[in-house]
C-alpha cells in the first residue's frame, strides 16, 4: 500500500493526507497497523465474493485504526444486532478504490471518506447520487449544507484550531488567530502545519488580518502569503505529522501552534500546561456514499440511514473526538463531551467549514506557491 500511495499525484497525495488527518490520532503505529490491515483484506473481500456474498454481508470501506474501532462499536455492531446483516471492512486508499469501480468490480458497498475524496469521486461518476429519499433519518437531521452533496452525506467534522502552553503570558489566553500573530503581545515561537502534512492554512493567515469568517472564500490568495510573511520569522518549525504539534509544545520549542484537534487530549489530561482556542476553526468533514456498481445497495441505505441517527452519532462521538453531522446528537452527550467537540452550537459559530470545491480547485497553484514561500 505504501507504494502505491507513493505513485499517486501530488493532488492525490495531498487529499490523502486530509483523509487521514480525519481519522485523528493516527499515530506512526496506528499507521502501520492500518496499512497492514489495509493490505490483508484482499482475503474478505474474494472470500466475500467467491462465497456468493449475500443482501446479509455488507462491505464498508473505512480507514481502520483507532477510527475503525469506533465505527466497529458504535455503528456496524449495533446495526448488525438490529439487522442480522454483517459488516466487513476494507481501508483501501482511493486510487485502488476508484480503480475497483471503473472495472465495474467495486468490492465496498459503502463509502467512509473525506468530503475531498467524494468531490473526485463526483467528477470520475464513480457513485451514485444519493436517493434521500430512502434515508428517513436525514429528513430532519438538520445537517449543514456543506455537507450534503448530490453523491455524499456528511458523517462526522474533524478541525484544525490553535493550541498554547497555558505557564506562558502572566495567564493572558489567546482568543483570536490574529493574536497568534502578535508576537509582541504574545512572544515566543510558533509551529504551523506543512504542506507534507495536509492543505496549507491560508485561512488563519486571513483571519488574522481581518477578513471575516463568513468571507473568507475564494481565498485571497496574495493577502494570505503577505500576511504569513509577517508571522514567518517566529515560525520554528512547519511541522509535518499530526503528533509533532504536541511533541513541540510539550519540549516548550514552541509556545503556540495549530494543531488537529484531539491530538493534545492525552497530555491534557495527563496534566501538560496546554490548551485549545476554538475561535477561527478550521472544520473538514467525511462522508458517507455508495460506489457505482455496489453489490448491495439496499443495505448500504440502511445503514447510512442507521448511522444518521441522533444515539449513534453520539456514541460515536463519546468514543473518538470526531463531532456528529447531526445537531440533535448533541442532546444524548455528555457536556464534558460535547464542549470539545468542533460541531458544538457554540464551536460552529466562531468557526468555518472549509470550501473543498475552492482548494480542489486551487491546491496545486497553492502548494507550488507554499513550497516557493517556505523555502526562499
Amino acid at each position: 500500500m505504501t507504494n502505491h500511495d507513493a505513485a499517486l499525484p501530488r493532488g492525490a497525495r495531498i487529499d490523502r493526507r486530509l483523509f487521514l488527518r480525519g481519522i485523528g490520532g493516527v499515530t506512526a503505529g496506528v499507521a502501520a497497523a492500518t496499512a497492514l490491515s489495509g493490505c490483508g483484506t484482499g482475503t474478505s473481500r474474494s472470500a466475500a465474493g467467491s462465497g456468493g456474498k449475500s443482501s446479509k454481508t455488507l462491505v464498508v470501506r473505512d480507514s481502520g485504526g483507532t477510527y475503525g474501532d469506533a465505527n466497529k462499536k458504535a455503528i456496524y455492531d449495533p446495526f448488525t444486532k438490529e439487522t442480522g446483516i454483517r459488516i466487513e471492512v476494507v481501508n483501501i486508499q482511493y486510487a485502488q478504490m476508484l480503480a475497483q469501480i471503473q472495472q465495474g468490480r467495486p468490492q465496498f458497498d459503502v463509502i467512509d471518506d473525506s468530503m475531498a475524496d467524494f468531490l473526485r469521486f463526483k467528477k470520475a461518476d464513480a457513485t451514485e447520487n444519493l436517493d434521500y429519499d430512502r434515508l428517513k433519518n436525514f429528513k430532519n437531521a438538520g445537517i449543514a449544507k456543506t455537507l450534503v452533496t448530490s453523491n455524499a452525506v456528511g458523517k462526522n467534522y474533524w478541525a484544525s484550531v490553535m493550541a498554547y502552553r497555558t505557564d506562558v503570558w502572566d495567564g493572558k489566553k489567546p482568543s483570536t488567530w490574529a493574536d497568534f500573530w502578535d508576537t509582541k503581545a504574545f512572544p515566543g515561537d510558533r509551529a504551523l502545519q506543512g504542506l507534507d502534512a495536509d492543505l496549507p492554512v491560508l485561512e488563519f493567515a486571513l483571519l488574522a488580518d481581518g477578513v471575516p469568517l463568513d468571507k473568507l472564500y475564494p481565498l485571497d490568495v496574495d493577502r494570505a502569503f503577505k500576511s504569513l510573511d509577517h508571522i514567518k520569522g517566529s515560525v520554528k518549525k512547519f511541522w509535518d505529522t499530526g503528533a509533532l504539534p504536541g511533541v513541540l509544545l510539550g519540549r516548550k520549542e514552541v509556545v503556540a501552534t495549530d494543531v488537529w484537534h484531539g491530538r493534545l487530549d492525552a497530555l491534557i489530561k495527563q496534566g501538560s500546561p496546554l490548551a485549545y482556542q476554538w475561535n477561527g476553526a478550521r472544520r473538514q468533514s467525511n462522508a458517507f456514499g455508495i460506489p457505482k456498481g455496489a453489490p448491495n445497495p439496499d443495505a448500504a441505505y440502511q445503514l447510512i440511514d442507521f448511522a444518521l441517527r441522533p444515539d449513534v452519532q453520539a456514541a460515536y462521538a463519546e468514543l473518538y473526538p470526531m463531532a456528529p453531522s447531526v445537531p440533535a446528537a448533541y442532546k444524548k452527550l455528555s457536556s464534558a463531551t460535547a464542549a470539545n467537540l468542533g460541531s458544538s452550537p457554540e464551536h460552529l459559530k466562531t468557526g468555518f467549514d472549509l470550501d473543498v470545491q475552492w482548494w480542489h480547485d486551487n491546491q496545486d497553484a497553492v502548494a507550488k506557491r507554499w513550497q516557493e514561500w517556505t523555502h526562499a
